[in-house]
């Protein structure tokens, strides 16, 4: 549907039309949450060039047209080049919207997840908590855009547990979830993402058996709204089988990393860093057993 609205825009308005580009946005997106991340980001640049001799660089549909690229490099694992991307939309929107415009925080929050996803944890925290303050100031703490936003309470627990502040994490994430299941329905993408920051939390305390129960449901609710393929479904793939691993349950958990990995390799490729942690998962997984077996001229 969207390839056929940009087609026929394309044949009535022209290729840089904001029209079309707005279609080129649209179908970037659908392109993005089926894991196509290349189409995606071929989409962007089209849609950022476009804005850009069209609108000019501070305008604020080109500034989101530079945001939206920053996403697709961060699911690629390119992330000092999203880094990169997600600085320019920050400092544009500063400059032309201002400090606590809801499209600002939005980069704030985008550039947060980068920093996190380079191990960069405390500045993570920081650029979460200044996104979350300024929308809960502006929004109020039960606006869906506060719940929905990048920069939301659920990214301050990541950033907490990634510093090893687990119980400080937990309610965040408890808290979190409880909101969002409440305005956004228990099913909402972003409500399972609450659900798997709270199983990771209990993991990281060893209460393993809740964990995995934690991460069982949100596993079952992943593949049914987004899809066994879906990148977050591979994580929370990833991290039941992590909780397994804890409890000794090593049959259950070479089975789930086996899964994962081969739907690693093809929804993101081989050499994605996903897929790279996934193969290094499984390695660990087959060590114990290798460790209790016989060797075969006992």
């Amino acid at each position: 549907m969207h390839r056929r609205a940009l087609e026929g825009r394309e044949k009535v308005l022209g290729k840089e039309h904001p029209d079309t580009l707005t279609s080129v946005g649209n179908l970037e997106l659908v392109l993005r949450y089926q894991g196509r991340y290349e189409a995606a980001e071929e989409m962007n640049r089209r849609a950022l060039e476009g804005h850009e001799k069209m609108l000019g660089k501070e305008h604020p549909s080109t500034l989101t047209s530079v945001s939206n690229p920053a996403l697709v490099l961060k699911y690629q694992g390119k992330y000092e080049a999203a880094e990169e991307m997600n600085r320019r939309a920050l400092e544009g929107g500063e400059k032309v919207l201002g400090k606590e415009h809801p499209s600002t925080l939005t980069s704030v929050g985008n550039l947060a997840l980068v920093l996190q996803y380079q191990g960069r944890y405390e500045a993570a925290e920081e650029m979460n908590r200044r996104a979350l303050e300024g929308r809960e100031r502006v929004l109020g703490k039960e606006h869906p855009n506060t719940l929905t936003s990048v920069a939301s309470m659920n990214k301050v627990g990541v950033a907490l547990s990634c510093q090893g502040k687990y119980a400080e994490a937990e309610n965040m994430h408890q808290e979190t979830l409880a909101l969002r299941e409440k305005v956004l329905g228990k099913e909402h993408p972003l409500t399972l993402a609450s659900m798997n920051g709270v199983g990771v939390a209990l993991s990281r305390q060893g209460k393993y058996a809740e964990a995995e129960n934690v991460h069982q449901e949100t596993l079952a609710l992943r593949e049914k709204v987004l899809g066994k393929g879906h990148p977050l479904t591979l994580v929370s793939m990833n991290n039941l089988a992590g909780v397994l691993s804890s409890q000794g349950k090593y049959a259950e958990t070479e089975k789930m990393h086996r899964e994962t990995l081969a739907l690693n390799e093809k929804v993101l490729g081989k050499e994605h860093p996903s897929t790279l942690a996934n193969m290094s998962n499984l390695a660990l997984t087959l060590k114990p057993k290798a460790a209790t077996k016989r060797p075969s001229h006992y």
